[in-house]
């Protein structure tokens, strides 16, 4: 088969999915987008191949070449439809509530004098996110009016697009630990919980992995809330409240898993090969049936 993976950085994540192609005798084509060009007219030699796996670290350039590519017929992993709506916390937020998912109670507002109104309403402590973003970067916890009108007032004086939409959610006080599932196709093949003193718990930010066991409950909840973005190779995040009740609060359509491995005892870079090539082959859901049909379904 002929594949190529679509990346601007190779990470430990990038080689180990080549490791493992080539455990297959496949050798992917590597395509840095940020050298790549586009040609709207014609082809070029994109057609070639059986599937191309995102992997871009950039969201606007991974969304238009999905968009590019699978207006040319070519089978992207995942699709855009998955990446537009993971890439927009807002828009994961509106899938996963038509979809009935369960997810922190979230207000969005457009200028900060709106904004510390539906911080308010939401109660303090609150959350306040860019609309886009990854990483845990630029999330404030905000435990006061005080707080909420100074951080208010650095996200207007800074102007770019992230701080232009104020998307507010809940404070969910988990107990030390929140959970993250590793979804392919629709199957939950492993999860963690990640552990950390503080409040942010990604694993980029130091949070500690531990293999979590799957219950009925976790799988149900992360394959619902993989159908509501798309499906595809997604990770869902989930949340536990003081009334132990699991919460979804995102979802990762090109995730990092290298921290997850050991811990889980799982062959996550093989799992997402073994889908790719299924993908190529015509074996998994393309991308017009794995799209905004499947929300709520």
């Amino acid at each position: 088969m002929n594949i190529a993976i679509l990346y601007s950085r190779i990470r430990a994540e990038e080689k180990l999915i080549i490791q493992a192609f080539e455990q297959r005798g496949i050798t992917p084509q590597m395509i840095d987008v940020r050298q790549a060009i586009f040609d709207l007219h014609e082809p070029n030699d994109w057609t070639q191949y059986d599937a191309v796996l995102e992997r871009c670290v950039s969201h606007s350039r991974a969304l238009s070449a999905l968009q590019i590519l699978e207006a040319l017929g070519v089978t992207c992993i995942n699709n855009a439809h998955v990446a537009q709506v993971c890439g927009s916390k807002l828009e994961t937020s509106l899938a996963l509530i038509a979809a009935g998912v369960p997810t922190p109670a979230v207000k969005i507002a457009f200028t900060p004098e709106s904004a510390l109104q539906a911080i308010e309403e939401v109660g303090y402590p609150a959350v306040l996110k860019p609309a886009v973003g990854s990483w845990g970067r630029l999330l404030a916890k905000i435990n006061d009016r005080e707080a909420a009108e100074a951080v208010l007032e650095h996200k207007e004086t800074l102007g770019s697009y992230h701080h232009s939409i104020f998307y507010i959610q809940e404070f969910v006080n988990k107990p030390g630990a929140d959970i993250r599932t590793f979804v392919v196709g629709d199957e939950t093949i492993c999860g963690i919980t990640r552990s950390s003193e503080h409040w942010i718990t990604n694993t980029a930010r130091g949070g500690q992995a531990a293999n979590c066991l799957i219950t009925a409950e976790i799988d149900d909840l992360s394959r619902a809330a993989a159908r509501a973005v798309g499906g595809g190779i997604v990770a869902v995040d989930l949340l536990e409240d003081p009334d132990g009740r699991l919460l979804v609060n995102e979802v990762n359509y090109t995730m990092e898993f290298r921290n997850s491995i050991e811990p889980t005892g799982v062959d996550i870079p093989g799992r997402i090969v073994s889908y790719v090539l299924a993908a190529g082959r015509g074996e998994v859901p393309t991308p017009s049936e794995n799209g905004r049909s499947m929300v709520g379904a």
